[in-house]
């Protein structure tokens, strides 16, 4: 390591696969999946009461005071709870509070407070409504709730980037402390928007998947019959440190977030670019950041959410860069954390790097691979060592995220 590294010394997580970082990242080894029927009540005969998600493992507000829960979106319980389990598994870093920063990304917010609330208003009048529904339902919250409990005085920030958020936070994250503007950083994404309006909204624009049969088989990337995403909650939280800071301290540290790259297509809301010219922007970038040429990825992390445009456009964009490489795709089993998605995937790659293992893509055998896929999708874990990985994040607006994740040796 050199000594204006970033490094990764602590991983907590709150997901559809587990309570914690390690049982997600067992769970996902396993072959197990998060991705269940979910009710939705209130919405019988709409279609909406019986839908397909990847809902938390646990409820966040019981690992919570009961009080702070009740004062806090369950977006918000989600990222402290994983910030929690990170700063505890970072070993609780002294820092300079002026020097230690909260950088969380969420793509909505606290929007099940703002769906509440408003129902509460349109049923018993604005004498009702919380006096705490601003607080509980703004974006910056999580990042904000962060940095008091932890007492980061270096800054509090918010990249609200769609599904590219939480990747982005980490990019973040990782740009303050090479700017020295921090020593130490608690970065990540949050998400919880399993919400009638947003299954409607996705549900229309024919995002989501409509995959027949057991729900735990509906997130397909990559394969033939993939037909949109499941959509997921939870949060996952880094502790990023300088590698001086981190030395200093004695810290065990777990991989380095060697570059992060990030680009905009410039092209359409919802479509990625046709020639895929922003992730490949965003992939190289994060490779020229971290001082490696593309054979010295041991796999790539693909952002893959199932949708038919979406997985054959990054396929494309990867082949560019690689050529034929090896992918895997979390999604399959977590479902899409959206704004989270990111930063799970992040710390599903230093866990990757530390153990030299390759985890499978669910609901994928090697027959059922698109065949217009040029990659070799894991659909079996390997055991092999990883000296960096490249986790992709791509969000609505053509907003793309990449980073490069490397081991220690």
């Amino acid at each position: 390591m050199r000594e204006n590294d970033v490094v990764v010394t602590g991983l907590g997580a709150i997901t559809p696969l587990g309570a914690d970082a390690l049982a997600t990242w067992e769970a996902l080894l396993a072959g197990e999946s998060g991705v269940r029927r979910v009710e939705l009540p209130g919405h019988e005969g709409d279609g909406l009461s019986d839908v397909v998600a990847g809902t938390m493992a646990v409820d966040p507000a019981e690992r919570l005071d009961p009080v702070q829960a009740r004062r806090l979106d369950r977006s918000q319980q989600a990222a402290l709870v994983a910030a929690r389990e990170a700063w505890h598994d970072a070993g609780m870093p002294e820092a300079d509070p002026e020097r230690l920063a909260s950088v969380i990304g969420t793509g909505i917010g606290g929007v099940q407070t703002l769906l509440r609330e408003d129902d509460v208003l349109e049923g018993s009048g604005p004498r009702r409504v919380s006096p705490r529904t601003v607080p509980m339902l703004m974006p910056n919250a999580a990042s904000a709730l962060i940095s008091i409990t932890f007492g980061a005085r270096g800054g509090a920030y918010t990249p609200v980037s769609a599904c590219s958020s939480g990747a982005e936070a980490i990019a973040l994250g990782a740009r303050l402390i090479r700017a020295g503007e921090a020593d130490v950083v608690i970065a990540g994404g949050t998400e919880a928007a399993i919400t009638p309006i947003t299954v409607a909204g996705f549900a229309q624009a024919r995002s989501l998947s409509h995959h027949v049969g057991d729900p735990a088989s509906a997130s397909r990337p990559f394969a033939a019959d993939r037909s949109g995403f499941v959509l997921a909650e939870g949060a996952a939280v880094l502790i990023l440190e300088s590698a001086a800071h981190a030395a200093a301290r004695g810290a065990r540290v777990r991989a380095v977030l060697a570059g992060a790259g990030i680009a905009a297509d410039a092209h359409h809301i919802t479509a990625p670019a046709p020639d895929g010219s922003g992730q490949v922007s965003a992939m190289r970038k994060a490779l020229a950041q971290a001082g490696l040429a593309p054979e010295r990825i041991g796999h790539v992390n693909a952002h893959a959410t199932g949708t038919t445009v979406g997985d054959a456009a990054e396929s494309v964009a990867i082949e560019n860069v690689f050529g034929r490489v090896s992918v895997t795709a979390p999604k399959a089993a977590l479902g899409h954390l959206f704004g989270a998605a990111g930063a799970i995937e992040a710390l599903l790659a230093v866990l990757s790097v530390e153990q030299g293992v390759i985890p499978p893509t669910r609901n994928l055998g090697p027959a059922e691979v698109d065949p217009s896929i040029g990659l070799d999708v894991v659909t079996e874990r390997r055991d092999a060592p990883q000296r960096a990985v490249l986790s992709n994040s791509f969000g609505f607006g053509g907003q793309n995220v990449s980073l490069v994740i490397a081991s220690v040796a």
